[in-house]
């Protein structure tokens, strides 16, 4: 208390300095019609700053949020897409064939988030955190807002390890958007945007800049998901394929939300493919 005390005593002319200009302020703004105006003004104007500062800050801390709804809504509609093009091909395949009974619905999506993630070995891998208990079974495919990224690899209760596309052991089958050209999908280990079509017919008709995309050759994906686009062509000693450089969609690096899709005739197609073929 005696600290205080001596404190206002010590500083009591810049109290009381600083009290008689605030009065000083206030009757002036309050006489004067004039300096009224200009205080209203002012505070107007900082007002205005400071709630614009705080809904940029308040805005910020919303983003995750926001990104989280328009992933869903992506995936959302992604999912109608994908069962549009098989409803398309039902009724496709209904026009030929008047006993043809429609199928329910075959795609859906599983969103998820990256908790961990390597682009800088030969085999690549990121950890999602969805797993057996969300749906998440191994063999399914794995995209991002932009393309392929990898297939389901081993699965826990509530997280799952994925086999980047960025892994020299996996290859996907994918082909030129709009043609009937097929072909591997490898990466070698060095750019992390960079794979390679091989096994591309030589008679291929293709341009840079042409999108590849999955052939639908398998239940892991369905057709017509993009993986990047058309770099040029590379020299090899095979006279029979060409091998493609593509330009991969999705940035490996900066992955973040990814979706799993769930395909409903997964069991039974991979179960008679199991069976094999008679000799």
């Amino acid at each position: 208390m005696r600290n205080l005390l001596n404190f206002l005593i010590k500083y009591s002319t810049w109290f009381v300095f600083t009290f008689y200009v605030l009065i000083s302020c206030i009757l002036l703004v309050k006489t004067s019609e004039n300096h009224y105006s200009v205080y209203l003004s002012s505070a107007n104007a900082i007002g205005g700053t400071l709630y614009s500062t705080t809904s940029d800050i308040s805005n910020y801390f919303n983003l995750v949020a926001v990104n989280q709804s328009l992933q869903e809504s992506n995936a959302r509609l992604e999912n109608e897409v994908l069962n549009l093009r098989q409803q398309l091909s039902q009724y496709n395949v209904m026009a030929q064939d008047s006993s043809y009974q429609d199928l329910n619905k075959r795609f859906d999506y599983i969103g998820a988030s990256v908790i961990n993630n390597s682009t800088r070995h030969p085999r690549n891998h990121f950890t999602i955190d969805r797993g057996a208990a969300d749906g998440i079974e191994t063999g399914m495919g794995v995209v991002d807002q932009s393309g392929v990224v990898g297939i389901i690899d081993v699965t826990g209760k509530r997280t799952a390890r994925v086999i980047s596309l960025l892994n020299q052991n996996q290859h996907f089958s994918v082909k030129v958007k709009g043609t009937p050209y097929v072909g591997s999908l490898a990466w070698r280990g060095d750019d992390p945007t960079v794979a390679y079509m091989e096994e591309v017919p030589r008679h291929a008709k293709f341009h840079i800049g042409d999108t590849i995309v999955t052939s639908g050759y398998s239940t892991t994906f369905p057709e017509g998901i993009d993986i990047g686009t058309v770099m040029g062509k590379i020299k090899t000693s095979d006279d029979t394929f060409l091998v493609l450089k593509i330009h991969l969609a999705s940035d490996f690096k900066t992955l973040g939300t990814v979706r799993v899709i769930k395909d409903a005739l997964k069991h039974e197609l991979d179960s008679i493919r199991s069976i094999g073929s008679y000799d």
